[in-house]
């Protein structure tokens, strides 16, 4: 099965996000080893446009709650914290 936003294929997950954003998914989180003016211009870029659409963030937010309903197989899901596994005693072991 295929899935359009627009006109565009999106495959998996980052491209939901790219779609829906409308820019790269790194504009917004960035990028490892960038430099302190990278940075400084990803953020006056993101600012830039958050001022001219300052409700961006809510359309996301619904964008995104309805892409995980519809296509919940795209998003393959770690758990943060993995529940505890239990101790028993090895046999012979001293309690």
């Amino acid at each position: 099965m295929r899935t359009y936003i627009g006109h565009q294929q999106a495959i998996s997950a980052a491209d939901f996000a790219e779609l829906a954003l409308g820019t790269p998914v790194e504009l917004w989180i960035g990028v490892e080893g960038e430099t302190d003016e990278e940075r400084a211009a990803r953020e006056d870029a993101a600012r830039d446009i958050l001022a001219d659409n300052p409700h961006l963030p809510d359309d996301l937010v619904r964008i995104a709650a309805q892409v995980i309903e519809e296509n919940p197989d795209l998003f393959d899901v770690v758990p943060l914290v993995r529940p505890a596994r239990r101790r028993t005693a090895r046999k012979g072991a001293a309690a």
